[in-house]
């Protein structure tokens, strides 16, 4: 079993940065990747970036790529997500699971065995 605690979100302006982090502990060598989605309220959880874990190859969706980077931290089984130039669409709940799908797969919710309880981000204009 994994465990995953999200944690690093908070309300902010447009224009402001945060950096998400995903803790991972339990049986880590059962996943390969980790994902970070997101979810508005009343919309259905959508991808964010994603990472392999043992070479550290990334893949994001097109509406992040060049605000947010992806990144991992061996020692602390943490993945972290920067997110810069923040907009008022970025508010949601961001979440990261865990999958042992390959890399062409992580936008797919479908792949990730565990989640964590997400953490909220909220910006304002």
């Amino acid at each position: 079993q994994v465990q995953l605690v999200e944690s690093g979100g908070g309300l902010v302006q447009a224009g402001d940065s945060l950096r998400l982090s995903c803790a991972a502990s339990g049986r880590t060598v059962t996943f390969n990747g980790v994902g970070w989605f997101r979810q508005a309220p009343g919309k259905q959880r959508e991808f964010v970036a994603g990472i392999r874990w043992n070479d550290g190859m990334t893949y994001y969706r097109d509406v992040v790529k060049g605000r947010s980077t992806i990144s991992v931290s061996y020692d602390q089984n943490t993945v972290y997500l920067q997110m810069n130039s923040l907009e008022p669409g970025d508010t949601a709940v961001y979440y990261c699971g865990t999958t042992r799908a390959a890399l062409v797969y992580y936008s797919l919710t479908s792949v990730y065995e565990h989640w964590g309880q997400g953490t909220q981000v909220t910006v304002s204009s």
